[in-house]
């Protein structure tokens, strides 16, 4: 099982925005810290806006900002919620499978029950125990930015 970029994007742009407190930051800020494609980033604030974690503002004053404070959002809330499928066989899939085991294999139950212990870990944590060291993550915020166009591969 791999976290979709998706989530990876959701974690630090959060992370990115509890280090920064109050002050408002852009998403071309936030991507070009983090090294990503400012248009994918767009998306994922996009819904991290409509879930109600980032505070979304236009204009001349506007920017991003953590709406909720960092240990209100568990993360196995947020990766319920940023992660389309976690299916971890083709029998999960609503659509059903091919498999000529469907129905009778016991590996489904198994699938399933590992699913909800790895989401059960997550909802122990929450974005604030990401922020370990938050001296060290301004730091590390605070670092230069690569060049415009440099973005890491996708």
């Amino acid at each position: 099982m791999q976290v979709t970029q998706f989530t990876d994007y959701a974690v630090r742009t959060l992370i990115y925005l509890a280090g920064q407190g109050d002050r408002r930051s852009t998403v071309e800020e936030i991507a070009a810290h983090m090294h990503v494609s400012a248009s994918h980033l767009t998306k994922v604030v996009h819904r991290l806006g409509r879930l109600g974690v980032v505070e979304t503002l236009r204009g001349r004053r506007g920017g991003l900002r953590l709406h909720r404070p960092a240990g209100e959002i568990s993360l196995g809330w947020l990766f319920r919620q940023t992660e389309d499928n976690l299916a971890l066989a083709d029998c999960f899939q609503p659509s059903g499978c091919d498999c000529p085991l469907a129905g009778s294999c016991r590996m489904t139950g198994i699938l399933q029950e590992a699913i909800k212990a790895f989401l059960a870990v997550l909802d122990r944590y929450t974005l604030r125990e990401l922020l370990v060291d938050p001296e060290l993550l301004r730091g590390i915020i605070s670092i230069a930015p690569k060049p415009a166009g440099v973005v890491a591969a996708e």
